[in-house]
């Protein structure tokens, strides 16, 4: 782990003289770096607050640590924000352990990003506290940010600076020793697969190579804590398994990584925990292993729809079509309906109730082809929030 510290600090890299040219100062989007000693252009701490989201809600999970007494990765209790008259947080609870990663989940202005801003340390909550690895943000912000890496949704950098000149930039920032720093940013630049670019200007990168760039800047300072703020927004499918493993070996180095995204697919390949948001306010939360013993839906098929429809009515389960084969509801299929190949809808609980239901129509004739989720257990626990519906 690259030690973190302010007496063999370098002199930091300042930005280029010609910031200004239509670049975007990356610290209006990642604040949490320690400002460069001695900037040519200094880059204002962010004061004005964010455009009023709409009010929301937040879901909690209550992770249990990995050993009593454990310090929670990111701790968050009964933070409050409002932007004038919009109440943003109303009272979010929220515990991230370390050593896994958890999904932020939440419609559009449920309050994820003001949430992982107050977070970052970016925003002062009305009330409430907040621990980053044990640091709050608001008393011993330079503890909490030494701790924290923060990937906004939107990367901002020095067009006119290199790759590798913006993350030297930035590891200068956070005190990175000098003698560590080359060997630190050309090990992140080949894990974001971006080597091939390291010395061509940030201006030239693609979307998704600043997405993987901004990654990067996240991780220079070796943090404990990592906040991502939709991280996949603009990767190609082979970045986005790339993310997927990246994070995964992160979590099982011990940091605590906790990512905001509405491609719940995604999530679910990759969380072991989730928070729910809405509205502001902790709303429910979901363990990864609640998906073996949770009520879902399921999708079953079989040869013939008639013989699985007829089964599934005689043990007096309940079904609904999942094409337009039948009639709409559950019993029979409409009169003079040919049978055919087709699928139904069932409520199974868990794993081990789908098993059941696929031996039991095996053992009475049925000629079942498929069981699956009919959707993902993040996707389902969404859905299915009574305040969502409201």
């Amino acid at each position: 782990m690259i030690a973190m510290s302010g007496d063999d600090a370098p002199a930091s890299t300042p930005p280029p003289d010609d910031a200004s040219g239509g670049t975007t100062d990356p610290s209006t989007t990642d604040p949490t770096a320690p400002a460069p000693s001695a900037p040519a252009q200094s880059a204002p701490a962010p004061t004005a607050a964010p455009a009023a989201p709409a009010a929301a809600t937040t879901a909690v999970l209550e992770p249990t640590p990995t050993s009593p007494g454990a310090v929670p990765g990111i701790e968050a209790r009964g933070v409050r924000r409002a932007f004038g008259s919009v109440q943003a947080l109303d009272g979010v609870d929220l515990v991230a352990r370390a050593g896994a990663v958890t999904a932020l989940v939440g419609p559009n202005g449920s309050g994820k990003t003001t949430l992982l801003l107050v977070l970052a340390g970016l925003l002062v909550p009305d009330s409430g506290h907040v621990r980053m690895a044990g640091a709050d943000p608001v008393t011993d912000g330079a503890s909490a940010r030494a701790r924290t890496g923060w990937m906004p949704d939107a990367f901002g950098t020095w067009d006119s600076l290199t790759a590798r000149e913006v993350l030297t930039t930035f590891a200068d920032a956070y005190r990175v020793p000098r003698a560590q720093v080359r060997g630190r940013v050309d090990e992140l630049l080949a894990t974001v697969h971006l080597t091939e670019y390291a010395d061509r200007p940030a201006a030239v990168l693609s979307r998704g190579q600043k997405q993987r760039l901004g990654l990067a800047r996240a991780l220079v300072h070796d943090p404990q804590v990592l906040l991502l703020d939709e991280p996949a927004s603009g990767l190609d499918p082979r970045s986005r398994v790339d993310l997927r493993v990246l994070l995964r070996r992160l979590a099982d180095e011990g940091r605590t990584v906790l990512v905001s995204s509405h491609v719940l697919s995604e999530l679910e390949e990759m969380a072991d925990d989730a928070v729910f948001i809405s509205r502001g306010r902790t709303v429910a939360g979901h363990e990864a292993v609640d998906a073996a013993t949770a009520r879902r839906t399921w999708h079953v098929r079989a040869l013939s729809r008639t013989a699985l429809t007829a089964w599934l009515d005689t043990i007096g389960a309940a079904w609904r079509p999942d094409d337009t084969l039948g009639h709409p509801g559950t019993g029979a299929l409409a009169e003079g309906a040919p049978d055919a190949p087709g699928g139904v809808l069932i409520e199974v609980e868990g794993d081990a109730g789908a098993a059941r239901l696929l031996a039991d129509a095996v053992a009475a004739g049925v000629p079942v082809t498929a069981l699956s989720p009919a959707g993902g257990a993040l996707e389902q626990a969404y859905l299915a929030l009574d305040e969502e519906r409201r």
